[in-house]
C-alpha cells in the first residue's frame, strides 16, 4: 500500500461479513470510507432465478452492504457496471468456452472491475485507495520496489490465487483490512459489533451464473447452440465411440454425462472445437508434465526470464507443486508467455484456467492455460 495524499478508501461491499468487518476497521484506523457495491449484471440477460441468488451482486447483498453502512454512518453507492462488465468478463466467459475452454471470470472482473473500475470511481470521489475483504495481504517491498501480494493468514480461505492479474498501478492503492485475520476472527469482530451478517453464509458460485448452472446459462445467451454443437464424436484413440450433447458443455477431467458403457473409466482428455469433437481417456491419459501459458502478469519481480523454481497452483483448490516457471516473451504486464515444467506430472491441466506461481507465501505471477505437453 502506497502513501496516498488522504486517508479516503472507497471499501467494496458485498454484504457479506468480510466487506463489513472491513469497515469496521477502516473506521478503528481512521479513514474516511466510502461504501461501493457494484451492479455486475441484469437477471433479464443472464437467466436464472432471483430467488435463491446469494451471490456478491445480488439484492439481498445490496440490501445488507446498505444496512452495514447506515449502521456506522458513511455513504454508500451502487454503481452499475453492468456494461462493463459484460463486454470485459461475460462475453470472454462466452467465448472462452465456444473455443473449448473452462475460463475463471473473477481474474478478469478483478482485474478490470474490482480494481480498474473500482479505483476509477473512487478517484472522482476524492478517495486515495480501495479496500477489499479478501483474505491476502500486499506490502511493498523496498528492495525490489515492487507491490507483493502475499497469502493471507487463513490459508484456508486465502484468496491471493484470485488476485494474480491485478496491476502494480492497483496494487499501490490497495488495502486488504482482513489478510491478517482467520474467517473464524472476522466473524468474532462481526459479533462483537452486532452486525446481522456476523454468521452469514458465503457464495461461492460465479455472481453472474445465479442457478451455479453453466449449462443453461450458454444456451441462454445462446439460443442456437445446441443445434449448433449437439451430435458430435467422442473419440477415443482416433476412434469414434459416440455422440456428444456439445462441446462447451465438456472440460478437462469431466467423467460423468459421457453416456459410455466401457471397462474402465473414461475421462474427457481435450476438446476440438474446431471439428467439434470432445477426445476421452483413461486416468492416466489426464497427467502432463509441463504447460505453456499466455497473458502473463508478474506481482513480486519484473520478469521471469531464465527460469525461476517456484511453486505452482492450476486451479484454485490446488496444491502447491514445485515447477520451473520460464518467461519467453512479453513484458509480463498482462502479456507475455511462459512454460511450466512440474517436477512431478499434474492432472487435468485446463486451457483457459490460471497457472499461478508463488514463493513461499510470496505470488509471484499467473497467466491463462493454453496447452499442456509431456
Amino acid at each position: 500500500m502506497s502513501e496516498q495524499n488522504n486517508n479516503t478508501v472507497v471499501l467494496g461491499m458485498s454484504g457479506g461479513v468480510d466487506s463489513s468487518v472491513c469497515a469496521a476497521l477502516l473506521l478503528e484506523q481512521g479513514y474516511q470510507v466510502i461504501g461501493i457495491t457494484i451492479k455486475t449484471y441484469n437477471y433479464e440477460d443472464v437467466g436464472g432465478s432471483i430467488e435463491g441468488d446469494k451471490s456478491c451482486c445480488s439484492l439481498d447483498g445490496i440490501n445488507d452492504a446498505r444496512m452495514i453502512a447506515a449502521k456506522f454512518g458513511f455513504p454508500h453507492y451502487v454503481m452499475d457496471f453492468s456494461e462493463v462488465f459484460g463486454r470485459n468478463v461475460i462475453d470472454n466467459f462466452i467465448d472462452e468456452y465456444m473455443h473449448g475452454r473452462t475460463p475463471n471470470p473473477c481474474v478478469i472482473c478483478n482485474r478490470k472491475i474490482k480494481w480498474e473500475e473500482l479505483i476509477r470511481k473512487g478517484m472522482q470521489l476524492g478517495a486515495g485507495y480501495v479496500a477489499m475483504g479478501h483474505y491476502a495481504k500486499v506490502r511493498f517491498d523496498e528492495e525490489l520496489k515492487r507491490y507483493v501480494v502475499s497469502k493471507g493468514k487463513d490459508i484456508r480461505k486465502d484468496q491471493s490465487y484470485m488476485l494474480w492479474n491485478v496491476t502494480q498501478e492497483s496494487l499501490s492503492r490497495t488495502i486488504f483490512p482482513i489478510g491478517d485475520l482467520t474467517k473464524d476472527e472476522v466473524r468474532d469482530i462481526g459479533r462483537k459489533y452486532g452486525l446481522k451478517n456476523a454468521a452469514k453464509k458465503e457464495s461461492f458460485e460465479i455472481c453472474f451464473i445465479t442457478d451455479n448452472n453453466y449449462e443453461r446459462f450458454l444456451k441462454h445467451k445462446l439460443p442456437h447452440l445446441e443445434q449448433q454443437v449437439a451430435g458430435g464424436q467422442i473419440v477415443m484413440n482416433g476412434e469414434v465411440i459416440g455422440e456428444h450433447q456439445g462441446f462447451p458443455f465438456y472440460t478437462i477431467g469431466k467423467r460423468k454425462g459421457l453416456g459410455i458403457a466401457h471397462p474402465e473409466p473414461l475421462y474427457v482428455t481435450s476438446i476440438d472445437y474446431k471439428e467439434n469433437k470432445v477426445i476421452v481417456g483413461y486416468e492416466k491419459d489426464l497427467y502432463h508434465s509441463g504447460l505453456r501459458a499466455s497473458k502473463l502478469n508478474l506481482i513480486k519481480y519484473d520478469n521471469l526470464f531464465g527460469g525461476k523454481e517456484l511453486t505452482v497452483k492450476i486451479r484454485y483448490k490446488d496444491a502447491d507443486e514445485p515447477a520451473l516457471v520460464t518467461q519467453l516473451d512479453g513484458s509480463g504486464n498482462g502479456d507475455g508467455r511462459i512454460t511450466v515444467e512440474f517436477k512431478n506430472p499434474k492432472r487435468a491441466i485446463t486451457p483457459g484456467q490460471s497457472v499461478v506461481f508463488y514463493e513461499g507465501d510470496d505470488l509471484v505471477g499467473g497467466a491463462i492455460i493454453d496447452e499442456y505437453f509431456n
